[in-house]
């Protein structure tokens, strides 16, 4: 058995791939970008080629890196984001190809849908059976959209698969998800398989056989074929595992996989997830099967975290720099003024639904960069903490909680996190924690640990602590209200606009 494993996380906007050996240390990463698109208002797609492409690129890149042989990585583990939609078929008789381009988790096409299904009481309906509330980008409400202006498309389909189950498929040929994934709309919470009745709540009862097999998440659910072998640098026949959400891959390489420990991740999406042994539903957080069996995973997210500072640093420069290292310095030189500026973080989407819209409120002429970017971190920690009071709300939370994604790069803005939510605040020392979840999961799945508990005690290391300062956390109050009272007043500002 070879001594390294491969994780790949594949993102909404990126894919990695990382190598790591059996005690969690990177040894050789590579990322590739893949291009989004927005025919249309609200639309956010991607090119299901172009992602297998850059994937493929990606791994042969990462084993370049590594100057290893290929037989020597043991097993390769697959996370991906959830929600959104990529559709399959068989073109002219041929292999399983895209049926159309995916749809992304950022998508809001189908935002209509969601809100006839909240005013006719079919949400509430399905929330005590599958732990989840559909939002605009869940398959539920994407299906029933394409069922509605592209149902040739869904004719023509074969299998309605996530990001990390179609890079598996091109892998491996095989066709598969993992309870992780599957629960997004259709599973029942509990049992962890399909439901008809969740089916015909959403009017997609037609569906049911297009929805990919369900086998766990550590299960080898295939091998690299000769062709991917060709195409990536891996060794044909080398195992491949069906892989998890990236929510649940990340709470695995954080070591947060034990009931009660809050972990976050500052990314594209405000990630704030909490393991619990039985099964608790609110429209407040989502409930699903976490990849050990018998613990579930309750998530309340939102797109409105880390991106923020990417699109302010992309539109206001400066171009090439480090954008959490320069805008930790930029915030930190003003973080002893008053908080005179508010930001409200959603560019892509929000706690409060799709009107909302991002917000800079309290600008004045004397006001510099430092001062907008101090308070976008402090918009961002805000948002989070909306969603941590939520899971505090139904769950008993420890005292310390784990971070990672972009904002645990700055020392600042994690600092921001302790004071916020009045917890120690641990950082993880591995920063792909995706991947790196993807392939403990992968290493459980060929022997290597007895299960993911045994393998995040050997692989989770951390890398710094911030602890709440009093006084700081105090002033965050303050802030937090504020964040709050703005939005509030903002609705009907955002219902004109939206």
């Amino acid at each position: 058995m070879g001594g390294y494993l491969l994780g790949i996380d594949a993102g909404n906007t990126v894919t990695k791939a990382v190598l790591f050996d059996r005690a969690g240390r990177q040894v050789s990463q590579a990322a590739r970008r893949c291009a989004v698109s927005s025919p249309h208002l609200r639309w956010a797609e991607r090119d299901m080629e172009a992602a297998w492409e850059t994937t493929a690129d990606a791994i042969a890149a990462c084993l370049r890196g590594a100057g290893i042989r290929a037989k020597e990585v043991a097993a390769v583990g697959l996370a991906g984001h959830s929600d959104g939609l990529y559709p399959v078929g068989y073109p002219a008789g041929g292999a399983l190809r895209p049926a159309r381009p995916a749809v992304l988790a950022t998508d809001s096409r189908a935002h209509a849908i969601v809100e006839h299904w909240r005013a006719c009481g079919v949400l509430g309906q399905v929330l005590p059976l599958t732990g989840t509330e559909p939002f605009a980008a869940s398959p539920a409400a994407l299906c029933a959209w394409f069922a509605r202006h592209e149902p040739e498309m869904l004719g023509r389909t074969r299998w309605l698969l996530f990001a990390k189950d179609w890079l598996r498929l091109r892998l491996t040929g095989e066709v598969a998800t993992d309870p992780t994934d599957a629960a997004a709309s259709f599973c029942d919470v509990r049992t962890r398989a399909y439901s008809r009745d969740a089916l015909a709540l959403f009017g997609l009862a037609g569906i049911e056989e297009k929805l990919p097999p369900v086998v766990p998440g550590d299960a080898v659910a295939g091998t690299v074929t000769a062709g991917a072998a060709a195409r990536t640098g891996l060794a044909e026949g080398t195992p491949v595992t069906c892989g998890a959400h990236d929510v649940a891959a990340a709470a695995t390489a954080m070591g947060a996989a034990q009931p009660g420990m809050l972990s976050m991740v500052a990314g594209t999406f405000s990630i704030n997830q909490v393991i619990s042994t039985q099964v608790r539903t609110s429209p407040r957080w989502q409930a699903r099967p976490f990849v050990t069996p018998g613990r579930w995973l309750n998530m309340s997210t939102s797109p409105s975290s880390a991106s923020n500072l990417e699109w302010f640093v992309g539109r206001f420069g400066p171009a090439g720099a480090d954008p959490y290292a320069m805008a930790s310095a930029e915030a930190e030189a003003v973080l002893s003024e008053p908080a005179a500026v508010v930001y409200l973080p959603f560019l892509y989407g929000s706690p409060q639904g799709a009107a909302p819209s991002g917000t800079f409120a309290g600008m004045r002429g004397h006001h510099s960069r430092g001062h907008l970017i101090r308070a976008l971190f402090e918009g961002v920690v805000c948002a989070h903490r909306s969603h941590v009071e939520a899971l505090r709300d139904g769950f008993a939370i420890s005292p310390a909680a784990r971070l990672s994604g972009g904002a645990a790069r700055s020392a600042v803005w994690s600092q921001m996190f302790a004071d916020a939510l009045r917890l120690d605040i641990e950082v993880p020392d591995c920063a792909e924690t995706g991947a790196l979840g993807a392939a403990l999961i992968a290493g459980t799945g060929i022997g290597a640990w007895r299960d993911l508990d045994e393998a995040a005690a050997a692989a989770v290391r951390i890398a710094r602590r911030h602890q709440p300062h009093q006084a700081a956390a105090s002033r965050f109050d303050a802030i937090y209200q504020t964040y709050q009272d703005l939005s509030r007043a903002l609705g009907p500002v955002w219902d004109k606009l939206g």
